[in-house]
């Protein structure tokens, strides 16, 4: 469920300016998406853990928010980062 410390530098690397970008919205929304993705997949084998579900609708809300003001700030950007993580746009 967590990300590993090799798959985050490598979104780090990817999506920041630099190694050491962690804060950026883009680094943070790929991170968030990393983890969705693995508490996507814990929720399918285990349907009625409740916890976990409250914990992945904390982080879509996060993730939407960040979208939100990327998309206000750049929109190319914003476009670009969804094709590259394959996220839905249905941020208004």
């Amino acid at each position: 469920m967590a990300v590993s410390k090799e798959r985050k530098a490598e979104l780090i690397k990817q999506y920041g300016k630099d190694e050491h970008d962690s804060g950026s919205a883009p680094v943070q929304v790929a991170l968030l998406t990393e983890r969705i993705r693995g508490l996507t997949e814990h929720m399918q084998s285990h349907k009625k853990d409740f916890h976990t579900r409250r914990g992945l609708l904390m982080l879509v809300g996060k993730r939407r928010r960040l979208l939100s003001y990327i998309k206000q700030n750049d929109v190319e950007a914003y476009r670009e980062l969804i094709k590259s993580l394959g996220i839905r746009d249905n941020i208004q």
